[in-house]
């Protein structure tokens, strides 16, 4: 049973219902059923009864929908995810080798050691598909070092060598795929003052899977230019990046402003679309989470209903 925590108490990292309703897709009847009757998430009380949601929850229903999306009955759901976590006796480089691999990483990263990056995100190719790499290395790693660069732990030039290295490995295959996809243009940016571009590239190769014709900005996008980048590429959508937090003046004018006169859906992904949830929802934007693969079948669904 979750404990209570005071309602005044600074929920730094937990999110409402309505909050993980809109970047996950279950509505929250099914989030408080899946609590209530299978078990599967235990969020946050607070002394009123009202639930948070920490990060991981997110993480563990986004995992639930790609189970059921691959029909697996919500009945069996929680059997498979127990049969899925190590065994208590298990070495502990067994128990969490992802863990494993993004501390072999990020120690490479900070000694600027391209062969220690090599030998981790190599191990984890070998035994692993690109997807779940990316779901469960790359992602949670570039999260952390956004987190180092705006706390002051960790520096530009960290994330700069390892956006560099990373686009070395993807690059041949996103310019590939890019040349060759016929379907419906995205423009992708970072918000302005937002210099953590590698988790746009790793939407851009999920959405190219997925049959989008993706055309990056990159980092650091004056918003004002969207509008005549959409115009000359006849984008169908614009697909923000926003990993850390923002200025207020970004989320309540230039987004807003942009969204205004853009003339096409406008979507962000990443973690400030739940730490900034309701600013962006208020401005018009769509809000996509983390999950790469689960962001792009979000933006295919609605771009598919008119949204």
């Amino acid at each position: 049973m979750s404990q209570p925590i005071p309602i005044t108490a600074k929920a730094e990292g937990l999110f409402p219902i309505r909050t993980v309703s809109d970047l996950t897709g279950v509505n929250a009847i099914t989030l408080r059923a899946w609590e209530r009757r299978y078990g599967l998430i235990e969020p946050v009380r607070t002394s009123s009864g009202h639930r948070l949601y920490r990060q991981q929850d997110i993480d563990l229903i986004n995992r639930v929908v790609g189970l059921l999306d691959r029909g697996m009955r919500i009945g069996q759901v929680k059997a498979r995810l127990e049969a899925e976590r190590p065994a208590a006796d298990e070495p502990s480089a067994k128990v969490d080798a992802w863990r494993r691999y993004r501390e072999h990483m990020l120690a490479s990263i900070i000694r600027f050691d391209e062969t220690g990056l090599d030998e981790a995100y190599g191990e984890a190719l070998a035994s692993h598909p690109l997807e779940k790499v990316t779901e469960r290395l790359l992602t949670p790693l570039l999260i952390e070092l956004g987190e180092r660069w705006e706390s002051g732990r960790g520096t530009v030039a960290e994330e700069h060598f390892f956006g560099c290295y990373l686009r070395n490995k993807l690059g041949a295959r996103f310019h590939h795929r890019s040349r060759n996809t016929t379907g419906p243009r995205l423009l992708l940016a970072c918000l302005p003052g937002e210099r953590h571009e590698t988790g746009l590239l790793l939407f851009a190769l999920a959405a190219n899977d997925a049959g989008f014709h993706t055309i990056m900005l990159g980092a650091d996008m004056p918003l004002e230019e969207l509008p005549a980048a959409v115009t000359k590429t006849e984008s169908v959508a614009v697909v923000l990046s926003g990993l850390v937090k923002s200025p207020k003046e970004v989320l309540a004018v230039k987004v807003p402003e942009m969204v205004g006169s853009v003339g096409v859906p406008v979507f962000l992904g990443g973690p400030l679309s739940a730490t900034a949830h309701d600013d962006l929802r208020r401005a018009g934007v769509t809000t996509l989470g983390s999950d790469v693969h689960k962001g792009v079948a979000q933006l295919s669904e609605a771009l598919a209903k008119g949204e």
